[in-house]
């Protein structure tokens, strides 16, 4: 099991803005970092609504993706109500990117183009993908990594909470290990700091503050063009307490009361041990004594029970360790964890945790079954699969499609006009409205 052993977040204006739109929350097991959107400081209320909604939400026996899911889609709803109902926040929405580490585990929920990232071993690695414009034209190859990352319609994301009534949510799990590092954070970061910079912080700074404050300092430097939040926390192996030990230890005069002096203790013993040969001699059978035989039944009970525990034990752990692929209710690519089976009573042996972002028809005919035989599989190799399975779907599906239309979402727009595909988008001024397609 793993906990929480080092922590840190801070949230920053930016130099060029009057406003902080960003919101974060940070109260461990949980994480989330949210930036809003909209006019008339509807971007701040949006996110604010996003952060304040994991506070009081308490965790049941539901996995991570379903309860971060459950939150993410209730922001989205108050969002949307208070934006329907307030003309002057009409079109109000923001990103979340929200994390939950449970046990050997962190499951994340993930809507917009605020990141997570994970930092092991001296590799920084991008878990999430961005809901923008820009990067559903690079995973259709329409542009080149080098190209999004300075593209003038970075900005415009293609999927928030609030703007509709409702919103897909990406989930996923990862395996954690003792020594990494999560960094969540909003665009006003990525857009000013490369990712080589963000591993060389997270390396070199001596602790998470530090590091934090120290990328926040970079983004500054670098313009600073929009606001800036960044949590990081980083697991270490939770200790295990010891157990107590069993009944009261007697100490002087209550020991010797009880019988339990050393004389007592020796006199016990042969009397014991006399009470077989007296039992013989009397013709009588030798046997244990009554308390002798009651100790040894309790002790085959207690080892039956002990054995049957750690069968149970053993078989939830192995199951939670076996994947496979589906497809889900929607027809989305989906990653799956324990067994493909439906026992009576619709009680399933399995649980979704992730739905990619394309449909499994959309998969080249060659493949499709390794996406439908619900082969069992470790998590690395199900997810190695699936990344691969949605890279040939993307591929294929920007073979057959000319110009990308993104789904209705919020815009970051506003700034001066000119540059591909109409205004230049200014980073972090957030509008709702439909994404124009094309910019490539």
């Amino acid at each position: 099991m793993l906990r929480v052993a080092e922590q840190a977040h801070r949230t920053d204006t930016g130099r060029q803005r009057n406003a902080n739109e960003d919101a974060y929350f940070a109260k461990p097991p949980l994480f989330a970092v949210a930036d809003g959107m909209g006019g008339a400081q509807a971007g701040e209320v949006a996110s604010r609504l996003a952060a304040e909604s994991f506070e009081a939400v308490g965790r049941g026996e539901e996995s991570p993706e379903t309860y971060l899911r459950a939150i993410a889609r209730t922001a989205n709803a108050r969002i949307h109500r208070l934006a329907e109902a307030d003309s002057s926040r009409s079109g109000m929405g923001t990103t979340l990117t929200a994390a939950l580490v449970d046990d050997d585990e962190v499951g994340f929920a993930h809507v917009g183009d605020s990141r997570a990232y994970l930092y092991r071993d001296g590799d920084l690695k991008l878990l999430t993908s961005d809901h923008s414009l820009v990067e559903e034209l690079r995973r259709q190859g329409r542009l080149t990594d080098e190209q999004a990352e300075d593209h003038p319609q970075r900005s415009i994301i293609t999927r928030a909470l609030g703007p509709e009534r409702e919103v897909e949510i990406d989930t996923m799990t990862y395996r954690a290990r003792p020594g990494d590092v999560y960094l969540l954070c909003s665009d006003g970061l990525t857009t000013m700091v490369r990712e080589e910079r963000i591993a060389t912080a997270l390396a070199d700074a001596p602790t998470l503050d530090a590091a934090v404050s120290r990328l926040v300092s970079e983004a500054n430097e670098a313009g600073g063009r929009d606001n800036i939040t960044l949590v990081a926390f980083r697991l270490e192996e939770a200790e295990v307490p010891a157990e107590p030990e069993e009944g009261v230890t007697l100490v002087g005069p209550a020991a010797e009361e009880a019988g339990l002096t050393a004389a007592g203790v020796a006199a016990a013993e042969r009397a014991e041990a006399d009470e077989p040969r007296e039992r013989a001699a009397e013709g009588g059978p030798v046997s244990p004594s009554r308390r002798r035989r009651g100790l040894t039944t309790a002790a085959k009970v207690a080892a039956v029970v002990v054995l049957s525990l750690v069968l149970v034990g053993v078989a939830v752990w192995g199951v939670r360790q076996i994947y496979f692929l589906g497809g889900d209710s929607g027809g989305r690519l989906a990653l799956y964890r324990g067994l493909p089976y439906v026992l009576p009573f619709d009680v399933k042996l399995y649980s979704e945790t992730y739905a990619a972002p394309v449909q499994v028809a959309s998969i080249p005919a060659d493949r499709r079954d390794s996406a439908t035989s619900h082969t069992l599989r470790f998590h690395g190799d199900a997810v190695n699969l699936l990344q691969d399975l949605q890279r040939s779907a993307e591929q294929a599906s920007g073979k057959r499609q000319g110009a990308g239309k993104p789904a209705r979402g919020g815009a970051k727009a506003g700034g001066k006009s000119g540059g591909a595909g109409g205004g230049r988008p200014g980073a972090g001024q957030k509008q709702a409205g439909r994404s124009a397609g094309g910019g490539g």
